[in-house]
């Protein structure tokens, strides 16, 4: 990034924190995927809160990035092995911020699994949680019930922008893979699992570079979408992954379990668009495959008479190459900001919420001034 482009990313945040400065500060604990623009929205957490530590997703660290941040903050291990478990979940906050008031800045629903016991066991004040992603919009709503305020960005019209540009940067490194060991996807047959905002959007794209796609997802009324916009759409899982060249799974949730690999297409790639954790169940594969790289980014899965190849370990595809959005990415990371106010106000109730449509609207009246240019 240009010096100059830095300049403006930071007068934008300033602007932004300016706008919804709340009027006490919480302590916070951010996870983000820490890429090479992300430390100016570090920066920006840290002016509205007192950031206690930032918690990078551990597939996607820029080294630089990472060196520019612990400038200034700590950084602390992200695992899910760690918040899944009340005792574990407990310590790490009472280390960190123990009596304090805390805001969670989530991306995935790393918190959900123990939020109800922090809320009753920890020595300060959990205000709340402020989520980024589909997955984790999910995995807190299926709480049977929410202990404090969750607001989630995942659903926002301004993450529109970023999740069809994502959508691009998921097919562009997917093509990118299979064209390093030979192989293009021009008039090839591709199942996208899962017809979300992301999962349509890859669909799209796909289909207008001439591939043969059929979608699945378990909503009846997004296989109806699919059907209305010239999809295929699949009856079952088995069949489609049978006669797929290219699986692309954007669920947000386990697109495919153990026992659904051996169902791919010979030579099939397997490509997704968060954490293996998150959309593959390796663990379940059967034990009789062996696996090995074949070439940078590629393993391939193997057992008598039947192979398939997995991009980036099952991580996230466009990761590869730096999974960039542009500017866009700046519009969520602002409602992000604003959400840090709703929360430290104190007077939302436990559930589910989004920020209002009127500070929206002033998040990307003042993108705008800065990134329409």
């Amino acid at each position: 990034m240009e010096s100059f482009e830095r300049a403006r990313l930071d007068a934008y945040f300033a602007k932004i924190a300016a706008r919804f400065a709340p009027d006490d500060l919480a302590t916070s604990f951010l996870v983000t995927h820490l890429l090479p623009e992300r430390p100016a929205f570090v920066r920006a957490v840290g002016a509205m809160s007192r950031l206690r530590a930032v918690l990078p997703k551990p597939k996607s660290v820029n080294h630089s990035a990472r060196r520019e941040v612990e400038r200034s903050f700590a950084c602390d291990v992200l695992s899910r092995e760690v918040f899944a478990v009340a005792d574990s979940a407990l310590e790490y906050f009472e280390s960190r911020a123990a009596g304090e008031t805390v805001a969670l800045l989530d991306v995935g629903g790393y918190f959900a699994p123990t939020i109800p016991h922090l809320q009753e066991r920890f020595s300060g004040r959990l205000v709340g949680v402020i989520e980024d992603t589909e997955n984790g919009h999910r995995r807190y709503e299926d709480l049977a019930k929410l202990p404090c305020p969750v607001v989630s960005v995942a659903r926002s019209p301004l993450k529109d922008p970023e999740d069809f540009l994502v959508g691009q940067s998921v097919v562009f490194s997917t093509e990118a893979v299979m064209r390093g060991r030979g192989d293009i996807l021009h008039g090839r047959p591709a199942l996208v699992i899962g017809f979300g905002k992301l999962g349509s959007s890859i669909a799209r794209l796909l289909q207008s570079k001439g591939v043969h796609v059929t979608v699945f997802d378990i909503d009846p009324v997004r296989r109806t979408q699919a059907l209305s916009q010239g999809f295929a759409v699949a009856r079952d899982r088995e069949s489609a992954l049978n006669g797929a060249v290219l699986v692309l799974c954007a669920t947000g949730a386990i697109s495919l379990r153990g026992e659904d690999f051996p169902h791919l297409r010979n030579g099939a790639y397997v490509a997704t668009v968060t954490s293996s954790e998150d959309e593959l169940e390796l663990l379940g594969l059967p034990d009789v495959y062996t696996r090995a790289t074949v070439s940078e980014h590629v393993t391939r899965y193997r057992t008598t008479g039947h192979y398939f190849y997995l991009a980036n370990g099952g991580n996230a595809v466009n990761f590869l190459h730096g999974a960039s959005v542009g500017p866009f990415i700046f519009l969520v990371q602002a409602e992000i900001l604003a959400a840090i106010r709703m929360l430290t106000r104190g007077d939302l109730e436990s559930g589910m919420h989004e920020v209002s449509a009127t500070d929206r609207a002033a998040i990307a009246a003042i993108w705008l001034n800065y990134f329409n240019r």
